[in-house]
């Protein structure tokens, strides 16, 4: 009789990563051997994206940042600059709320930083 090797142990870990792949198209999600590279890939896009994600949303901060501050007359490099020189400590994902949901709140931003600005320039 053969010696059984991992019986209920493979079965498992099968079991479990066919149960992973579950939904995915065609043979991927049912044969092993293609549920494992897809699994594997599908991962390595997940890390790869979960870093891509914090980039873009970066990005789009910035972005509406830098629309807001140019509607009063005034470039994101400068604003930022002026927030730094009046030792105003805001986050990006703050700054890109308070330009879309509290202008006032980003108006009196806008002018804290440009008084840094001058004052520093005055200087």
């Amino acid at each position: 009789m053969p010696r059984a090797t991992k019986g209920c142990a493979r079965k498992r870990s099968r079991k479990r990563l066919l149960n992973k792949t579950e939904g995915y198209w065609g043979g991927r999600g049912n044969l092993y051997r293609k549920a494992i590279e897809t699994y594997i890939r599908a991962m390595v896009f997940s890390f790869r994206d979960r870093k891509a994600r914090k980039r873009d949303f970066r990005e789009l901060w910035i972005s509406r940042i830098s629309a807001a501050v140019r509607e009063r007359d005034m470039s994101y490099s400068r604003f930022i600059n002026g927030l730094i020189k009046s030792n105003i400590d805001l986050n990006r994902k703050m700054l890109a709320e308070m330009a879309v949901n509290d202008k006032s709140a980003f108006d009196k931003l806008v002018e804290q930083a440009k008084s840094a600005i001058s004052a520093a320039s005055a200087v």
